[in-house]
């Protein structure tokens, strides 16, 4: 027999008619306990689980309207409606027609006896928390290896703190086995003397995805635990029992990363900051050291004798040339007053009238000189100057003219 091939599409378009027309599936009552609850757009959206397998299930908005009771996580319930086939992942889904509350779902339950027993018992007491290193050089992180918290916390550790050492310890994060391998990855770690910290997380998920970290053998083992254990498990909604018994609870994995290690960056920003504010203020202290520093020099500079001699040189030097100059100053002007003198004495000299010829008649001593002939007698001597000599003479006779 020849078989004919079918595209996915004709396969679940396929499952979801028999589905359809199966008269059991088409008006059904399913119990179970409410997990996973979330609203898109008008449209109640949440998955049905018991001890053993889950189904997803939506209401639709006509349905929702008429909803009478506050649904919530953890209910158990009956809900009814018609079993159908979503044809993007061939995956079976309840048609929700009404919900019945039934009670309080037994993980919700054994969730909140849990929860009080520890809380008597002083488990959550924030006094008997240890705290949390601020700056750790190694940090266990336990979690999934092949989820998208790993890379978180590795890409945030890395990129806040590049000397960091990571120590990563792969576990199961949901399943039966899981609480027993969380247990023993933090029981491994305490035997080691080179982690400061332990981040135990994984990302988000459903209630009954997390209740591997709702069991009372991983909370002993966190209280138990020498090392701090930051918490971060789902989203900053979910709240688990190792929530409350960790050291510090962080809302997502990549917030328990920020938690762990401070910012590098932010104290090289402070050193850098620092950094300028002390160049600025050596900078102010040297300029004025430098200041007064040529104060002093100035001050000692005028007080030392040497200086002094030096400056009183120069200004002996400075007085003498002011003394050189007006003493040349002097001599020239009265020098020129003298020419100017001889040049007027030889204007009136007798010696000038002697080059025109005349002749300079002197007493016998020579001393006196004779203007008027009345002042001779016969035989007087008397000198006669001219201009190249002088002659020595007699008086021989004296005349007198009448005017």
């Amino acid at each position: 027999m020849l078989l004919k091939t079918l595209t996915v599409k004709q396969v679940n378009d396929y499952l979801k008619s028999i589905v359809g027309s199966d008269i059991i599936l088409k008006h059904i009552m399913i119990k179970g306990e409410i997990s996973n609850l979330h609203f898109r757009g008008q449209a109640l959206y949440f998955t049905l689980v018991d001890e053993y397998s889950s189904l997803k299930c939506v209401m639709f908005e006509e349905y929702v309207n008429d909803l009478n009771i506050d649904v919530k996580n953890g209910m158990s319930v009956i809900a009814t409606g018609r079993i159908s086939v979503y044809e993007k992942s061939g995956a079976f889904e309840l048609l929700v027609s009404k919900i019945d509350v039934e009670g309080a779902g037994a993980l919700f339950l054994s969730f909140e006896k849990l929860k009080q027993k520890l809380r008597n018992e002083g488990l959550f007491d924030s006094g008997k928390k240890k705290p949390i290193p601020k700056n750790p050089n190694k940090i266990g992180v336990i979690t999934s290896p092949t989820g998208a918290a790993i890379h978180d916390i590795i890409n945030i550790l890395r990129r806040r703190k590049p000397s960091i050492d990571i120590l990563v310890v792969p576990i199961l994060v949901q399943g039966s086995s899981a609480s027993l391998e969380i247990e023993e990855a933090i029981k491994k770690v305490n035997r080691r003397n080179d982690v400061d910290l332990i981040i135990l997380g994984r990302g988000g998920g459903s209630f009954e995805d997390f209740y591997p970290f709702n069991e009372e053998r991983v909370a002993r083992a966190i209280y138990n635990s020498r090392i701090p254990i930051i918490s971060a498990v789902g989203h900053e909604t979910d709240f688990t029992i190792a929530d409350f018994v960790a050291d510090l609870r962080a809302p997502t994995p990549s917030a328990a990363a920020e938690l762990a290690v401070t910012d590098v960056n932010i104290y090289n920003e402070k050193i850098e900051n620092y950094k300028r504010s002390l160049y600025h203020y050596a900078m102010s202290i040297i300029i004025n050291k430098r200041h007064h520093l040529n104060s002093l020099k100035k001050s000692i500079m005028s007080k030392n004798p040497i200086v002094k001699n030096q400056q009183l040189k120069i200004r002996l030097n400075s007085l003498n040339r002011i003394m050189e100059d007006s003493i040349y100053s002097v001599i020239n002007n009265k020098k020129f007053k003298y020419i100017s003198l001889i040049d007027k004495l030889n204007t009136l000299s007798p010696l000038n009238v002697l080059k025109r010829g005349y002749t300079l008649t002197m007493d016998k001593d020579n001393v006196r000189p004779i203007t008027k002939v009345e002042n001779l007698s016969a035989n007087d001597k008397i000198y006669v100057l001219f201009e190249d000599g002088e002659a020595k003479c007699t008086v021989n006779e004296v005349r007198i003219y009448e005017r």
